[in-house]
């Protein structure tokens, strides 16, 4: 077989076209950046769509895949492993919980979460306790479960029908949230810092309200902190700095180290809902995945991962504050931790254009958002890096503009 050619014109004769690419061979990694094949860096704002928390090539990451790899690379869920064992037992210390399911990815945690609210709102005999509800402007994956949590037009056209009993409450809007909820809810989903709806947070008053219609109701709250998590807002989940402890969290993304992982981790009140049989996963909890996630959240918690993204975060913050006060084109900024979104005044896809030229990495949600979702390992020159660059191009376009 000869070697196809790695371009935009093979992408479109070799893959159904789900995405937008950048036109960029990618054949390595160090740090917070990106190397082509033809020798060009890149600033990694991006990190894998949050997923390269300590950015590329750590050696203790490295070791720990390379280590397990030379034991064995799959055996099944029929036997019990040492990677997935010391995971699970890092995950219930950090978020105090009770248990660990693990599967491969983020949309995967959502189906067993919905799967898992409608078996314990069921195990009383209630057959109309069946909804199943999330927040507008959410995103929760694309699976058809997921996706008919997240139901946007953009996403789930020409999809229909979608999963029966789900629905959306308005984002922060407590009256709906008390319109919406009943005795036939299940349970209601919630990213406490909305990814690719722009980086909005839930308000507290919500989060406070629906803590009191959960305990009237028993419905469960499912944190989602599939982008959110793993240190990335300055809190190891986003949830955390809430007066709130989920029932169910949901994570992935940055869980694996790099490698497809994710999990739900369950309080005491669901341990016992999942029987043998009633979920599973082939590859669910693969322990390569699992050694690396274990070495991701240890060198996360080693090297002060989450006081860098707080640190970082607001230092980026208070640069675009500044750039702000100059320029019209930025219209708002929200930050939390290294999990950052500037709305813009027209398509944000332009500035991922205009940064690709300069060698920067950013990415464009929600049509009009800047997001930047950097290693948490970033360093403040690094950061520095890449609003010298957006600068530069607000002032270009300021310029065009005048």
């Amino acid at each position: 077989m000869n070697t196809p050619a790695i371009n935009l014109e093979t992408e479109k004769q070799l893959f159904f076209h789900n995405y937008a690419r950048l036109p960029l061979d990618i054949a390595s990694g160090k740090g917070s950046f990106l190397y082509t094949a033809s020798g060009d860096r890149y600033l990694d704002m991006i990190a894998g769509i949050g997923v390269n928390a300590i950015g590329y090539g750590d050696k203790r990451l490295l070791d720990a895949i390379t280590a397990q790899a030379t034991k064995y690379i799959h055996v099944s869920n029929l036997f019990m492993q040492k990677p997935q064992f010391e995971l699970a037992a890092k995950l219930l210390e950090i978020s105090g919980l009770s248990k660990v399911f693990f599967c491969n990815s983020g949309t995967e945690a959502i189906e067993a979460a919905i799967k898992l609210a409608r078996r314990f709102a069921s195990r009383d005999g209630d057959a109309s306790k069946t909804q199943v509800l999330s927040l507008t402007n959410c995103f929760h994956g694309r699976t058809y479960g997921a996706l008919s949590l997240t139901a946007k037009p953009k996403y789930v056209g020409g999809f229909e029908p979608l999963v029966p009993e789900t629905g959306m409450i308005d984002f922060n809007d407590v009256e709906d949230l008390e319109r919406k909820v009943s005795s036939r809810t299940a349970a209601v989903f919630v990213e406490f810092v909305q990814g690719e709806g722009g980086i909005h947070k839930v308000s507290e008053a919500f989060i406070a309200r629906l803590k009191a219609l959960a305990a009237e109701h028993d419905f469960l709250i499912v944190a989602d902190d599939i982008q959110a998590g793993c240190g990335r807002t300055g809190a190891f989940f986003s949830y955390m700095p809430y007066d709130v402890k989920p029932d169910l969290v949901c994570a992935a993304k940055p869980l694996g180290g790099g490698l497809p992982l994710g999990a739900i981790i369950g309080s005491e009140k669901v341990a016992e809902v999942f029987a043998p049989g009633s979920h599973g996963t082939t590859f669910g909890g693969n322990p390569v995945a699992c050694a690396a996630g274990l070495a991701m959240i240890e060198a996360i918690y080693a090297d002060g991962l989450m006081q860098n993204a707080l640190e970082t975060g607001a230092m980026m913050r208070a640069a675009f504050e500044k750039m702000a006060e100059k320029y019209a084109q930025i219209l708002e900024i929200r930050q939390y931790g290294l999990m950052i979104g500037v709305t813009v005044h027209r398509e944000a896809k332009y500035y991922v254009e205009e940064a690709l030229k300069r060698n920067v990495l950013v990415n464009a949600t929600s049509n009009n958002v800047i997001r930047l979702l950097p290693p948490l390992s970033i360093s403040k020159e690094e950061a520095q890096l890449c609003l010298d660059t957006l600068d530069e191009i607000f002032t270009e376009e300021a310029k065009a503009d005048a």
